[in-house]
């Protein structure tokens, strides 16, 4: 059945992480293949890290896409947009997440189908949502053979009902009363995301929540359960840490490496920085550097602004009592602040000790 116009099409505009992104209602006139099984679990290999939203601009008319580069394999759509995108943004970028079709036709269901989307819909706002989508519809039916094509675009149509639904849950407010407890605070956190988790599973296949949402509720779910840990009285520093642990043991092996790197590089820079703080002279601070694992270079880039902060510290009260000295009563104030630039312009030569001193000099108003 020939695909009703764009024209006639339902649109919604919801704001999602600071993007416009168009609402439910695609409604083609055809009926769709049902969605295959999800292609594996969640893995690290699709879970790279997501290209930011680009900047929104003013709107512009969008013009059609020209795709030059193209993935390997067949049955998939291209990496690129080409030299003249839809989206003056999105130019130079690579197309986050594919759609493709397997060997028997159908959509591959994995979380590339929704960074793919979301690619396509970071644009709205700059163009118009009808735009957009425009290009997703143009991509499936170019590059997918049926049942796939189709079926991209019946999960399109799902997932752009979920935004605008979601806006719902996202949009809550708190208890002005309570919004400052941090146990209210991490109760209402909790209460959204089960709401979301609820709506996820009555709009998406299990299959397609899952490959969608996987990785994002599993991190979400441990955010929480850590939270809610650091909260805890009845539980020493150490108990909590174990706590923390474990939740973190239980996250997919993707999010827990990850997890797990960035939990041993926040405890790296916190002994470095404990060092620091620690250390009797900058020489001293240099060497506990080192044996913290910090290269020779780093370590003596440390040193040297240590030793000249010390040396702008002594400088700085030498200017103060000049400051003092220099200065008589009955002198109008801008003759005031002339004396004490040329003071700042004789002890601070350099542009940005003169900064740090006018900085440290309204401290001390």
């Amino acid at each position: 059945m020939k695909p009703t116009p764009i024209g006639h099409r339902r649109w919604l505009f919801p704001v999602a992480l600071s993007a416009i992104m168009a609402g439910s209602g695609l409604w083609y006139g055809a009926s769709y293949a049902p969605l295959p099984p999800v292609e594996a679990p969640v893995s690290g290999a699709e879970t790279s890290n997501p290209r930011p939203a680009p900047p929104k601009n003013p709107a512009s008319p969008g013009t059609p896409a020209v795709v030059t580069e193209s993935r390997s394999g067949s049955n998939t759509t291209p990496a690129s947009l080409g030299p003249k995108p839809f989206a003056p943004s999105l130019a130079g970028t690579d197309i986050d997440g594919a759609l493709k079709a397997g060997r028997d036709g159908q959509l591959v269901i994995n979380l590339q189908v929704r960074d793919f989307f979301d690619y396509f819909l970071s644009a709205v706002g700059e163009v118009s949502p009808e735009t957009a989508i425009r290009q997703i519809e143009q991509m499936a039916r170019t590059h997918l053979p049926e049942p796939a094509s189709g079926q991209a675009l019946a999960l399109l149509d799902q997932y752009l009902a979920y935004k605008q639904a979601s806006l719902a849950v996202m949009q809550t407010s708190l208890d002005p009363a309570r919004r400052e407890d941090p146990a209210y605070q991490v109760a209402a956190l909790g209460d959204a995301l089960a709401q979301l988790k609820a709506l996820r599973q009555s709009t998406f296949d299990t299959n397609v929540h899952r490959a969608f949402f996987g990785l994002e509720e599993a991190y979400s779910e441990y955010t929480l359960a850590t939270l809610a840990i650091q909260q805890r009285n009845d539980l020493s520093e150490q108990g909590k840490q174990a706590l923390v642990e474990w939740h973190r043991n239980q996250l997919p092996k993707a999010l827990k490496t990850t997890e797990q790197r960035l939990h041993a590089s926040t405890r790296q820079q916190q002994a470095r920085i404990a060092a620091i703080n620690s250390a009797s002279s900058p020489d001293v601070a240099g060497q506990q550097l080192r044996e913290l694992g910090l290269d020779s270079d780093g370590a003596e880039s440390v040193v040297k602004y240590l030793k000249h902060r010390g040396q702008f510290d002594q400088r700085f009260e030498t200017f103060q009592e000049a400051l003092k000295q220099d200065g008589p009563s009955g002198l109008a104030a801008q003759d005031l602040a002339t004396q004490r630039e040329e003071l700042l312009q004789q002890y601070f030569p350099d542009e940005q000790d003169r900064t740090w001193a006018r900085l440290k000099m309204l401290d001390k108003t």
